[in-house]
């Protein structure tokens, strides 16, 4: 048995004062809860950035290396003529909606 104390998991715990905080497992994060639930940490990418990458150059998958997903990046802009357009404007459409998610599965929520 070690005397060492261990770093408690990710996830929400209160920092001491008052306020619900997400502890990353070795560090206090910029992420804070008011309220009673937490919704759980997001994206530190911007999803304005993503937004106008996603429209202006889609095309070359820009939006998706911006995000993190070097895989989907890669085969979109490989394979994305195939679609005639279509992933691109879905890819555009999932960041409008909020549904897209960086490369360590956070969704993208932030507009600044």
């Amino acid at each position: 048995m070690s005397d060492t104390p261990t770093a408690p998991p990710p996830g929400w715990y209160d920092d001491g004062s008052g306020r619900q905080r997400w502890w990353d497992g070795g560090q206090w994060t910029v992420y804070a809860q008011s309220g009673a639930a937490p919704a759980g940490p997001v994206s530190p990418k911007s999803r304005l950035v993503a937004f106008l990458l996603s429209f202006f150059l889609g095309a070359f998958a820009v939006d998706r290396f911006y995000l993190g997903n070097i895989g989907l990046g890669v085969a979109k802009l490989l394979l994305g003529w195939l679609t005639l357009g279509i992933w691109h404007v879905i890819d555009w459409i999932l960041i409008v909606a909020g549904g897209a998610h960086d490369g360590d599965g956070l969704p993208v929520t932030r507009w600044e």
